[in-house]
């Protein structure tokens, strides 16, 4: 795998798109960006606890995977999906209120960042177990089909999960039962502190599909509207030839694993390089060169986003806690129980 901001074969050509769409990407893109960073901020003051996954970097691929798709095309992802549930509409006031455990968020608080899910908007999670969003986005393709639907469902994961067997089952059963399915591999180059070359045999992970007979492609992860015409192609390809597909976009992440990794595996020339691709930074030159914004355009973009992120964070401090009584809510199928002895009070119960 390269190493210099670079991919290699197989990588889509330039493209365009509507202006008012590029517009929007963009727009979105700066959302996830700064709503990221200032939930790194409320991590380090507290304010949100257990784990949190920043995808800073990866903007490209997420809102280019999820514009590349309609509406009710359902969605799975990872544990790194903040940026998933925005693109695809979520309110970020509740986003951010389900980051603090407040009973405003997304999930009512019960979900914190790993587990986000709107299916009001067919966002139907992230999930923390490596590979764990594969086999469900199958479920949701087997369901499209079924039911004689035209949609199609993405499911989104890491290079991680390619060397998962999960995966290889979903392949498998995906094209056996021609399932209208878009494997999108978000190839950041690191399983954690990993590098694909020291866990991978075969780091063109999209050749994953080949053994399957499953049409598949790499794209510039770092390029939002090659991203956003690769999952476009693939979406129709599966739509209307009933038939799964793997896209593998090459990405990068600017901070660590997770905000408790230090990030000192990654070699710092290597982090300057891809750092000079940073995907808003481009698509802006874009924008400005082909004059669908102009530079005071950009600044009210930044400007109201800051504003709709202070105001998430603000709502989200000053939103109540999910209640001791009701942790388990969801969790049990019967209301909690603080006898001892458990499962043993409940009807049906052992004893």
């Amino acid at each position: 795998m390269a190493d210099d901001g670079s991919v290699g074969q197989q990588t889509a050509g330039p493209v365009s798109a509507d202006p008012g769409l590029m517009r929007q990407m963009f727009t979105v893109m700066h959302l996830v960006r700064v709503f990221e960073e200032r939930a790194a901020e409320e991590y380090m003051r507290g304010n949100i606890g257990g784990f949190l996954h920043l995808a800073i970097g990866e903007e490209a691929a997420v809102v280019g995977s999820v514009f590349g798709l309609r509406p009710t095309d359902p969605i799975t992802s990872t544990y790194r999906e903040h940026g998933q549930a925005l693109s695809r509409g979520s309110d970020p006031r509740a986003v951010m209120a389900e980051l603090f455990g407040r009973e405003t968020g997304l999930c009512g608080g019960h979900g914190g960042s790993m587990h986000l899910m709107d299916r009001e908007r067919a966002f139907y999670g992230g999930y923390g177990i490596v590979g764990g969003s594969i086999p469900l986005a199958v479920g949701l393709g087997f369901a499209i089909a079924y039911r004689g639907e035209d949609d199609v469902a993405l499911v989104m994961f890491g290079d991680g999960a390619t060397n998962q067997g999960v995966l290889t089952e979903s392949l498998n059963m995906a094209k056996l039962w021609n399932l209208p399915v878009v494997f999108f591999c978000l190839n950041n180059q690191y399983g954690m502190g990993t590098a694909v070359d020291r866990a991978s045999a075969e780091t063109e992970l999209f050749r994953r599909a080949d053994a399957f007979g499953i049409p598949s492609r790499r794209v510039d992860g770092m390029d939002v509207l090659a991203v956003h015409q690769a999952v476009s192609d693939a979406a129709h390809h599966a739509r209307t030839s009933h038939d799964p597909v793997m896209i593998e976009a090459i990405a990068y992440r600017y901070r660590g694993h997770s905000m408790s990794d230090p990030d000192k595996t990654r070699p710092e020339d290597e982090k300057a390089r891809w750092r000079a691709r940073d995907p808003l930074v481009t698509f802006e030159r874009v924008l400005l060169g082909e004059g669908i914004v102009s530079s005071d355009d950009l600044a009210a973009i930044r400007e109201a986003n800051l504003a709709t992120i202070e105001d998430a964070a603000q709502f989200a401090a000053a939103s109540p806690a999910v209640a001791e009584s009701a942790l388990a809510d969801d969790v049990y199928a019967h209301p909690w129980n603080d006898d001892p002895r458990g499962s043993a009070l409940m009807p049906g119960g052992g004893g």
